[in-house]
């Protein structure tokens, strides 16, 4: 930087600052400072000069005169400096005045080099008018758019377009396409192209102003990408002319290649006596592959070397001079078969040295075996024709100028006698000619077949007959050539047609004629069947005779088969009447013609509804022998001739054998030796013989080899025939025989032992001694029975502490742990509230006994009361001895308890401390063994748990909520919500599943969490009333604001089922609230249906007798017998989540689902399907043919003011 004088450094660095060129000046215009840009720019540093001197003489003065109006305001204006080499330089200064704090009256000016922007202008100004040059001269269409309208265009375009420039300017660019929709398919194309700031290009039709179209290729691009608003440039090049010869020349060679491809003639091109290239035809006359022939010698077309120069010799001259040369002449193909054919070459450029030939060959062999096929053919016409069942005529102008003799002998003339006769002469009348000629003649002269399929026309002699017609013109193009007639006598026919119809209008059976799956035609008999009026079945779709969609579609792929292949077909099926009523009907359907079964098909119906009841029945009453047979205890066999022909599961059990060995198995093989086997063989004869049943006790022998008594009691079924077929039930006695074995031994031990004893007491001694021992036994039982449980004989909760407290001193002796097993039996409560204390007390006995012998010999069994056990395992190791023991009474106790005629099951919680870890004291294991226990049971029960300090407080946390449940009806805190049930075929709301909630302190607890303590209190059963009165009472009060109710689905707990006071509950409540028991559906598990066998049998036929209906929860999770879906009133199954949750990725999923639907189709069944989530769950369940869906792809459960939502209004 440059000072003139030191005013300040204000303005030295204020320049600094700036990085453009700049200085300051004062007023009289010295120049105080120029920064070094300025100083880089002029080639010189003007600090101290007049500000004047950087000015070109040409601009000083207007510049001087700016400056000195900057010093009192800003100013900018455009001028020139002078450089230091004499150059100058185009700028834009701007000035202004200098600040009060730079201590001098002044002004900066800062400059702007405009030298570069003034050249582009300059340029751009020409190239401005050379583009403008361009425009208004060129050759091409130019056309400038925007927004959709033309605002700007050459003349060339309008020219081409048809407008002067002045109409087009200014007017939509649609006007020039066609269509409208042609102009927004370009637009639409051509738009992501142009943003793109690439070019677009295509050819188009374009319409002139006189509406006429031409071709024009059409070049576009944005003037901004960047803004495409600004508009593009249109390059229009007119290329009609060009786009029709290119379309003549493309027509040109398609027919040429069509031609070549298409030829029955051999087209070879040839040069230098080689192949170039050929037709398909040319491949298949010489045997060559697609290009095989390519470059082979043309000799190898000749037979032999000799006859291809001869051909040659004879056709070069010709050639050469350019004319044709044809022959026939024999050629060879590529298997060295030979053909005639007939050869036409000629030379393609006869004028140059190098000259192509093209040859082409017409097989003639074919043709003259095709000349003797048609002679041939036309002798076999002619012998047809002569022969033909059918007349054949040929007529024209009216007249009969041919026919054969079929022909004539229908109307009965000679062939020579008709020929001749007018058309009108076989038909009875000429009014009915006229009448016929009306007809006919418009489907002839446009060459179509006539056809009538009866006509009467008239023989020689007078009498009437009947024909069906056909004809043809024999050629449509020319009215004159004449027309064929086929007539066929169907004077028969026609009258066992009408006796058809006699039959089909007289008939008792229902007979349907049925085509393209519509109904077509019927008899009287079909519209009593089916309660149809007159008429009014005709055109209906044949399923609606079927109960639905998947009925009929089932059956049209079991007929198919034959149908489609002209044999019958029969069965019998569920069909539907007009009232909607069903029948069984049978069914037999056959096409009408065999050979076409498209035609049609004949369905003759016969109603089986009567018969199918009595086959019901029939096959109900074999169900039921065949479940006693199945369900019996006792071995039952049928023997004929000596041999076993059918037994139930029992036989092969008490034999040792497994299911089936035991067919055709003769009977001797059950007895262990010849000898009895005949004793007991001629017992049974005289009791047959003599009309008697034949019972007694024989011993007979296993499989195994192993021998038991049994008692056989048997006899014939008809006992008239004492050989024929009998049936025996077998029964094991081998308990009965070794108890009475034992008997007879204790007996005589027992004799011994008086004779003994009667020895001893002989003196006084004796006998006082008997009473001191009678007296310690007493005292015995009073230790026994404080110690003991009474009804197990198990050690009793004294007992057990004492034992207790001893296990640990010994553990603490010899540093080994000590296991306490807490074990309460799960469920039993229900048993013992629904069977009685009997059963409940016998039950206790098995468990005790099974308890003893799971355990090991030094462990302590003990009962507490009720279903609690206590086992204590000293002297263990590690936690994993305690396992086995654990493990082993959950086996033991996995079995069935056979009680009363019923098989308990029964499963243990177990809960389990070790000492000294859980606890160094009787009352701390106890309580940590029992906080197991309970953790056991929420872990879905049949387990066993290792105590936890967590389980504390789970424990505490689950006897809070016991006890708050206890006041939780009466304070009000339980809420219903409800979840809706859609159609899957409509996706409409079908019902509602009611469910509990819990509102608690404000939290609103989940049912998992208090649902089974309802159970375990016995809380649930009043619960269970209270959701069902707010149910009903909630259904009622929607119906009451206007609202469209639909079926609620209601829960029932097992132990509510089973509550003696259900059904008066249920009738009361549906008394008070008015609610119609056909809006209630009840759920229920299957293990809950089928613990109490007749009971529950009689509990839901009494609910359904109310009309509620009865749907099975969780379907496929317990028993999933089959039995009770047929014996119980069951509307609808409910197929469980855990099937449903991986049913799109789970093959096996899928197939339990499918099965469970079919199985439901067949019982006609509802199906639900619960947890529902996604959309491709819905889609394979709608597919399956599952009819309803629940879960949150529709709605999650959600309280009563949101489920009145989804209901319809009234």
């Amino acid at each position: 930087m440059t000072y003139v004088a030191s005013y300040s450094e204000f303005i030295a660095e204020a320049l600094a600052l700036v990085g453009v060129p700049a200085c300051a000046y004062d007023v009289d215009g010295t120049l105080l400072a120029a920064n070094p840009e300025l100083v880089a720019l002029l080639g010189t540093d003007p600090a101290g000069r007049n500000a004047g001197d950087l000015f070109a003489r040409h601009v000083r003065t207007a510049s001087l005169a700016a400056m000195q109006t900057a010093v009192e305001d800003y100013q900018r204006w455009d001028s020139c400096l002078t450089c230091a080499d004499g150059r100058y330089l185009s700028v834009q200064a701007s000035s202004k005045p200098l600040p009060a704090s730079a201590g001098v009256r002044g002004a900066t000016i800062v400059f702007h080099d405009i030298t570069e922007l003034e050249r582009d202008q300059r340029a751009l100004r020409k190239t401005l008018l050379e583009q403008q040059a361009i425009l208004e001269n060129a050759a091409v269409g130019i056309l400038f758019t925007r927004a959709s309208t033309v605002q700007e265009c050459n003349i060339r375009c309008a020219e081409m377009l048809g407008y002067s420039r002045q109409e087009l300017e200014g007017g939509s660019t649609n006007q020039v396409f066609p269509t409208e929709a042609e102009f927004i398919e370009l637009g639409r194309a051509a738009g992501p192209l142009l943003v793109q700031g690439l070019s677009f290009k295509r050819e188009a039709q374009l319409r002139r102003k006189d509406g006429t179209l031409f071709w024009a290729r059409l070049y576009g691009r944005a003037v901004d990408p960047s803004n495409t608003a600004d508009g593009t440039i249109w390059i229009v090049e007119d290329i009609n002319e060009h786009r029709i010869d290119e379309e003549k020349l493309r027509r040109a060679l398609l027919e040429m290649q069509a031609i070549m491809d298409n030829a029955p003639l051999a087209i070879v091109f040839q040069r230098d006596h080689r192949i170039l290239r050929y037709n398909d035809r040319f491949a298949e006359f010489f045997g060559f592959s697609v290009d095989s022939g390519v470059g082979r010698l043309t000799s190898t077309l000749y037979p032999s070397g000799a006859m291809f120069d001869a051909v040659m010799a004879q056709a070069l001259p010709l050639l050469a001079s350019g004319k044709p040369y044809q022959a026939e002449m024999e050629m060879r193909r590529q298997d060295g078969s030979t053909f005639w054919a007939h050869a036409f070459g000629y030379v393609i450029n006869p004028g140059r040295s190098q000259q192509d030939t093209i040859w082409i060959f017409d097989d003639r062999s074919a043709q003259r075996q095709h000349e003797e096929g048609t002679r041939q053919l036309l002798l076999e016409q002619k012998a047809i024709l002569d022969n033909a069942s059918i007349g054949i005529l040929f007529s024209k102008s009216h007249t009969v100028v041919s026919c054969n003799p079929r022909m004539a002998q229908m109307f009965g003339y000679d062939v020579n006698e008709m020929i001749g006769q007018p058309s009108s002469a076989v038909f009875p009348s000429y009014e009915l000619y006229r009448a016929f000629r009306r007809e006919a003649a418009p489907l002839l002269g446009k060459g179509l077949p006539f056809e009538l399929s009866a006509y009467e026309f008239k023989r020689k002699d007078g009498s009437l007959f009947w024909c069906r017609v056909r004809a043809k013109a024999v050629d449509a193009s020319h009215h004159e050539g004449g027309t064929i007639w086929i007539l066929e006598d169907v004077t028969v026919s026609r009258q066992m047609q009408m006796e058809v119809e006699a039959i089909m209008t007289n008939a008792s059976m229902s007979i349907l004629f049925t085509k393209n799956r519509v109904v077509t035609r019927y008899n009287r008999g079909f519209a009593e069947m089916f309660r149809y009026e007159g008429d009014a079945a005709l055109g209906l779709p044949g399923m609606a005779l079927y109960p639905s969609r998947a009925d009929y579609e089932a059956l049209g792929a079991q007929a198919y088969p034959f149908l489609s292949v002209g044999k019958p077909f029969q069965t019998e099926i569920e069909m539907r009447r007009a009232d909607d009523t069903r029948m069984w009907a049978q069914l037999i359907g056959y096409v009408i013609n065999p050979e076409d079964p498209t035609q049609g098909t004949i369905w003759v119906i016969e109603d089986r509804t009567e018969q199918k009841r009595a086959e019901e029945s029939l096959r109900n009453a074999l169900l039921e022998n065949q479940a006693i047979l199945d369900s019996a205890v006792m071995g039952i066999s049928m023997i004929e001739q000596g041999r076993n022909v059918r037994c139930n599961a029992k036989m092969e059990e008490l034999f040792g054998y497994a299911p089936g060995e035991m067919q055709a198995l003769s009977v001797q093989s059950f007895y262990p030796d010849l000898e009895e086997w005949d004793r007991a063989r001629a017992a049974t004869a005289r009791d047959f013989e003599a009309g008697r049943v034949h019972a007694s006790e024989y011993r007979l022998v296993r499989r195994d080899g192993s021998l038991f008594w049994g008692r056989l009691s048997g006899r014939p079924f008809d006992l008239s025939q004492p050989r024929g077929r009998s049936v025996w039930l077998v029964d094991d006695v081998t308990e009965r025989h070794e108890a009475a074995d034992a008997v007879r031994r204790a007996r005589d031990e027992l004799e011994l032992r008086v004779q003994e004893r009667t020895a001893e007491l002989a003196g006084a001694n004796a006998q006082l001694q008997a009473e001191i021992v009678e007296r310690r036994q007493a005292e015995a039982r009073v230790h026994h029975m404080a110690y003991h449980d009474s009804l197990t004989g198990l050690p009793n909760r004294a007992l057990l502490a004492d034992r207790l407290d001893r296990a640990m001193l010994a553990a603490q002796r010899s540093e080994r742990l000590l296991a306490v097993m807490f074990i309460d039996l799960d469920r039993f409560k229900t048993i013992n509230d629904t069977l009685g204390h009997l059963t409940g007390d016998q039950l206790l006995k098995e468990v005790a006994s099974r308890l003893c012998r799971a355990v090991r010999a030094s462990d302590t069994v003990a009962r507490l009361g009720g279903d609690e056990f206590v086992v204590l395992v000293p002297g263990i190791r590690s936690s994993e001895e305690a396992s086995n023991v654990a493990q082993k009474i959950i086996e033991a106790l996995s079995e069935s308890v056979p009680l009363e005629g019923r098989n308990l099951h029964i499963t243990p919680s177990i809960g389990i401390s070790v000492f000294p870890d859980d606890g160094g004291d009787v009352e701390t294991l106890m309580r940590h063994a029992d906080a197991a226990m309970y953790h056991a049971k929420a872990s879905g029960r049949n387990n066993y748990q290792y105590f936890k300090e967590a389980m504390n407080q789970t424990a505490a946390r689950h006897f809070e909520l016991e006890s708050s449940l206890r006041g939780a009806l009466a304070l009000d805190e339980f809420e219903l919500y409800y979840q809706p049930i859609m159609d899957i075929g409509t996706r409409r709301l079908h019902s509602m599943e009611v469910l509990l909630r819990w509102r608690h302190k404000g939290e609103l607890i989940q049912p998992d969490h208090f649902i089974p303590i309802l159970e375990e209190n016995g809380q649930i059963v009043a619960v269970g009333e209270w959701v069902l009165r707010q149910a009903c009472s909630q259904s009622m009060a929607w119906r009451a604001a206007g609202m469209l109710p639909v079926p609620l689905a209601v829960n029932l707990s097992p132990r509510q089922f089973m509550h003696r006071g259900l059904m008066d509950a249920i009738r009361t409540i549906l008394s008070d609230t008015g609610m119609d028991p056909q809006m209630i559906e009840f759920e229920i598990t299957e293990t809950a249906l089928m613990q109490h066998g007749e009971q529950t049998l009689d509990v839901l036929g009494q609910i359904d007798r109310l009309g509620i209906r009865l749907s099975i929860d969780d379907f496929g999770t317990g028993y999933s017998s089959l039995a009770y879906l047929k014996r119980f009133p069951v509307k609808k199954l409910k197929i469980d989540r855990a099937f449903v949750k991986d049913l799109e990725a789970s093959a096996e999923d899928r197939a339990i689902v499918d099965a469970i639907i079919a199985l439901s189709d067949s019982l006609q069944l509802s199906v639900v399907a619960e947890g529902v989530e996604t959309e491709g769950q819905y889609a394979l369940l709608q597919r399956s043919g599952c009819q309803y869906a629940q879960g949150y792809l529709f709605s999650q459960p959600v309280p009563h003011a949101t489920a009145q939502l989804l209901l319809p209004r009234a």
